[in-house]
């Protein structure tokens, strides 16, 4: 049998079309928010992390950590692990997930014109005129990013990707399902033997994909056959020694016959590979007001595989934990603004499994007091040697695995 996947804009009535089709053929619903759950559980993210693979905007850590790749790696691995089911619908983001090359999917689009999804977000949800624009608009851009990230279109609703586009302004949809099922009857339509062994090599890809993000690589897979080939989109100093550390993890995945890597069309760009280093803190937050200082002590924990974000004022530093959450903070306690003493008093607050390491140049026995009370994990003198405040933060990133292998 097919599969049918539904992509829809924001108030294009896309609730309401997925379960006619629902009643009409009996299949069963997969959503993203399914997939995010199932993908949770292996890849030791939270919900939130994963769902946030859908937004446009990234994390400022993403570079160091690729949280967005492994999050997406995971998801499609629980995905194509569904289509070895028959009778499915999958609805949102994750449907583009789906090779095009498998025939036996019917790919389905609902969209409406502007004036359309501004009545229906006004009327069925009580947005202002406004507010629906401001949404749609939002929605839209996660759409738009989601779809060139997978597909390389930057136009979400580009009849290329889809079999119908359905305009639900214009059409009663009431009608989609008979239109459904007089495509699901096409013979392009039906699962046969090569579109089933492409669904498995579509899973053996997902597994080895998962396999190399659970050891901090990203790198895009593909599979036939049990041939397992792996793309490099960014250069490495060491490629001889990656090749042989990618093929060595490809290999211990069952049904993997083969292995051959490859430089992709990005190769040659300025980006360099990082694989991701779960023993080294990556998502380090820098706050000070000492522009040079902060940039300068980023670069040298770069080189030593630290990645880091920075903030020069408090409440830049607050608005960066709520969007970004960092896990260990290196915070100034002289600032202009909210200091670095009400930063942390906020933070602790808020965040308590942040860790947070005093650095500063001006404070007294009476601050370093102040903050260990108020949950800093050090408290440092500037100038620091780089080596110390190295340490420092590793030892900080080891209490935090600590914590969270305590709560699991």
């Amino acid at each position: 049998m097919s599969t049918i996947t539904i992509f829809s804009g924001t108030f294009c009535k896309e609730d309401a079309v997925i379960q006619k089709v629902l009643d009409h053929t009996g299949y069963r619903l997969i959503t993203d928010k399914d997939l995010v759950a199932e993908a949770s559980r292996p890849s030791g993210m939270s919900e939130g992390k994963i769902m946030r693979a859908f937004s446009a905007k990234a994390s400022v850590f993403n570079k160091f950590t690729h949280e967005k790749e492994r999050s997406i790696a995971h998801i499609r691995y629980a995905l194509a692990e569904s289509l070895l089911s028959d009778n499915l619908i999958v609805a949102g983001f994750i449907g583009h997930l789906i090779p095009r090359k498998i025939s036996h999917v019917l790919r389905i689009c609902l969209i409406a014109d502007m004036k359309s999804r501004i009545s229906v977000a006004v009327k069925e949800n009580g947005f202002t005129e406004k507010e629906a624009v401001r949404q749609i608009h939002r929605q839209d851009e996660d759409r738009s990013a989601w779809v060139n990230t997978i597909t390389g279109i930057s136009d979400p609703w580009d009849p290329s990707l889809y079999d119908m586009v359905i305009p639900t302004d214009k059409i009663d949809i009431g009608g989609v399902p008979s239109l459904v099922i007089e495509y699901l009857e096409k013979d392009i339509l039906k699962a046969t033997d090569e579109s089933q062994e492409l669904v498995q090599d579509f899973l053996l890809g997902a597994s080895v994909a998962v396999a190399l993000a659970k050891e901090g690589h990203d790198v895009d897979v593909s599979a036939k056959d049990g041939s397992v080939a792996l793309t490099i989109n960014k250069h490495v100093l060491m490629f001889s020694r990656l090749e042989d550390e990618l093929k060595s993890i490809a290999h211990k995945v069952p049904g993997v016959k083969a292995v051959e890597t490859k430089v992709g069309k990005d190769y040659y760009k300025a980006d360099i590979y990082r694989k991701f280093d779960f023993e080294t803190p990556s998502k380090v937050l820098l706050v000070d007001d000492e522009r040079e200082f902060v940039q300068t002590l980023s670069e040298r924990l770069l080189l030593r595989d630290m990645g880091s974000a920075m903030a020069y004022d408090g409440e830049s530093a607050l608005r960066l934990v709520k969007e970004d959450e960092p896990e260990v903070m290196i915070l100034d306690l002289k600032m202009p603004g909210i200091d670095g003493i009400e930063v942390l008093r906020r933070v602790k607050e808020t965040n308590p499994e942040i860790e947070v390491i005093i650095l500063t140049g001006h404070g007294s026995e009476a601050d370093r007091e102040t903050c260990m009370k108020l949950g800093a994990f050090a408290y440092l003198q500037k100038p620091v040697n780089i080596d110390l405040l190295s340490d420092t933060l590793k030892k900080a990133n080891e209490k935090i695995k600590q914590t969270k292998e305590s709560r699991n």
